[in-house]
């Protein structure tokens, strides 16, 4: 039955932890300014001008916080707000409190104000974080008048943090851009190697049956065997060269990139009644020239991994009845062991001479490389090919348990 497909889309983010860590922090630290001022109420002369602004402050704080929930809602408009908010708390600091230049006390906002710089760093990277940390450097200079050296070493450590943090929020985002490339890249090559085996399993194997009884009948039976024979190497050298083109990842700022992977449905009976047996997969392969050894017990796997598995051993009896002959005798073999099951395809034939898959590869022939090793190593497993000219050939399968790859 055909394979339905679907698309997933995947959306990756790392800086979004880095934007629910804002959110806190800006909760934190507002209660911090308020709760910093209720202990030193007495230190102002003017406490109705720090209660007022700590009362916005409070309101700002909560009521923005979806704006700071991810990029896209933190906005450039807001960025300005935010900053302008922790501006003027600084610079309202003297009036609230008449002490505060001499005694090199905290302004209103207090460590508030990073949260807004870091806001910018987030967003837009090392660049805003530099504009907006040195905006609150030359604020705290204008309030303190004569700068002390911990005012300065706190303006040079928050312009430096900022900055360095903006800095990796850029790093992040072009390794995360590289990562959903590469994503994408990987799922485009599985399916563009699904699609070269399901099309070597059925097309290919037609046009090779008909080439070869075209020519065997001759006539105009002949020139449709040659027509045929044409289109067997046209198509391989397309199954070959690819046939999924990759697309580039669509990027959003707000939400990570996003990696379109696309996604191959089972057969709609994959899956109905669990684990099937899969000698009952394999027998029908057992005939006059093909002999089925078995356990005494049901060797059960997963429909998807029964199914391929099956799929592999057709591919490697195909091989068997092409290259060694009709007259060739086969031999399956199937081990059901505690984490793996093990089916081993042999048979007489003349074998495989040395360097020949490789030029096969090279040919476009691509049965044993996406047929068998393709299918296996989709399930986790491998597939290992032993011959010697003159003694035949032996394909060995595993698939683990329990450990196939989706």
């Amino acid at each position: 039955m055909a394979k339905a497909r679907r698309e997933r889309v995947v959306r990756m983010s790392v800086e979004q932890p880095l934007w629910r860590a804002l959110t806190g922090y800006r909760v934190l630290t507002m209660l911090y300014a308020v709760g910093l001022f209720v202990f030193t109420r007495q230190e102002f002369e003017r406490a109705w001008v720090a209660m007022g602004y700590l009362a916005f402050l409070a309101v700002w704080t909560l009521v923005t916080l979806p704006k700071v929930a991810n990029a896209a809602n933190c906005t450039k408009r807001f960025l300005v707000a935010d900053l302008t908010v922790a501006l003027v708390g600084i610079l309202l600091t003297p009036l609230a409190n008449f002490q505060a230049q001499e005694i090199d006390g905290p302004t209103l906002p207090t460590i508030w104000t990073a949260g807004a710089v870091l806001a910018y760093a987030i967003k837009g990277g090392w660049r805003w974080a530099a504009f907006a940390s040195s905006l609150v450097a030359a604020a705290n200079l204008v309030e303190r008048g004569t700068p002390s050296r911990d005012t300065l070493h706190n303006v040079l450590l928050v312009w430096v943090a900022s900055i360095a943090i903006g800095y990796v929020v850029e790093v992040a985002r072009a390794s995360e851009r590289t990562l959903a490339r590469a994503l994408e890249i990987e799922a485009a090559t599985r399916e563009r190697e699904r699609l070269a085996r399901d099309i070597h399993d059925s097309v290919l194997q037609v046009l090779a049956m008909v080439q070869r009884r075209g020519s065997a009948l001759g006539g105009e039976a002949a020139e449709l065997g040659r027509m045929a024979g044409e289109q067997e190497v046209a198509l391989r050298t397309l199954v070959s060269s690819g046939l999924v083109p990759t697309t580039r990842a669509s990027e959003d700022a707000s939400q990570g990139a996003v990696v379109r992977c696309v996604e191959v449905d089972e057969p709609d009976d994959a899956g109905c009644g669990g684990p099937v047996d899969l000698r009952s997969l394999l027998a029908p392969h057992a005939g006059a020239r093909v002999s089925f050894a078995e356990p005494g017990t049901p060797v059960l796997l997963e429909p998807a991994a029964a199914g391929e598995l099956a799929a592999a051993v057709s591919a490697a009896l195909d091989n068997v009845r092409k290259h060694a002959g009709e007259n060739a005798q086969a031999w399956i073999l199937v081990e059901d062991e505690p984490d793996e099951v093990i089916v081993t395809v042999r048979d007489d034939g003349p074998g495989i001479p040395d360097g020949r898959l490789a030029q096969a590869e090279g040919e476009g022939r691509m049965g044993v490389a996406l047929s068998i090793r393709g299918r296996l190593r989709d399930l986790g497993g491998s597939a290992e090919l032993l011959s010697v000219p003159g003694q035949g050939t032996e394909v060995e399968l595993k698939v683990p348990r329990g450990r196939t790859k989706r």
